[in-house]
């Protein structure tokens, strides 16, 4: 008889946990569609898209960006609320609106898609972020040929195009890294027993 109610006691204890670690997850991943919202509007409207020269009727009196003459130029960066960003990305494939932070780490991927490598200047940058319903959930459906746009903090533009979606295990470092994709974007699974990236081309 006392075993059967050390059972029923461990067994309540899982699902009060099983509770209170659901109830934790949906907070944070608020927290972070909260955050990300705030700077996502603070970078939209302090940052003006400048047009690519040769877009430009006059191009010959253009101003060439920086990133262009320099590629190996450090990105700049806007700070909001303590935190420095280099620019906005975009999905509409799947609605994805949402700030780039500067450099990745765990605590800063809770509040908003990180930088994990390269540069948008060097035609090498990797994105990484949570699978949060906010952030990037759903990026396994995105179609191949969907359009994905990265903003800098100084308004330039780069558009790419979908290549290829990828399932990547969790320690293929070197994999999500390599190759002559202009951008990839990941995340990982519920359970984080794999990693999804999609390949990007301009």
């Amino acid at each position: 008889m006392k075993i059967g109610k050390i059972f029923i006691a461990f067994g309540c204890l899982l699902i009060l946990s099983a509770i209170v670690l659901c109830g934790f997850n949906i907070y944070e991943a608020k927290s972070a569609e909260k955050a990300s919202k705030t700077a996502f509007d603070a970078i939209t409207e302090k940052v003006e898209i400048k047009k690519e020269p040769e877009i430009i009727e006059n191009a010959a009196e253009a101003e060439i960006p920086d990133y262009i003459l320099n590629p190996d130029m450090e990105m700049p960066v806007l700070s909001v609320d303590g935190t420095d960003y280099i620019g906005t990305l975009k999905i509409p494939a799947i609605g994805i609106e949402l700030p780039v932070i500067s450099e990745w780490s765990y605590p800063s991927l809770k509040k908003a898609p990180c930088r994990y490598f390269g540069s948008a200047y060097t035609d090498d940058m990797v994105i990484a972020g949570h699978n949060y319903n906010a952030h990037f959930k759903g990026l396994e459906d995105v179609p191949e040929g969907s359009e994905v746009v990265f903003r800098d903090v100084d308004g330039n533009e780069f558009v790419y195009y979908v290549s290829a979606t990828e399932v990547l295990p969790p320690t293929a470092i070197e994999e999500m890294t390599s190759g002559e994709w202009d951008l990839t974007i990941f995340t990982c699974n519920t359970t984080g027993t794999y990693r999804i990236a999609i390949r990007c081309d301009k």
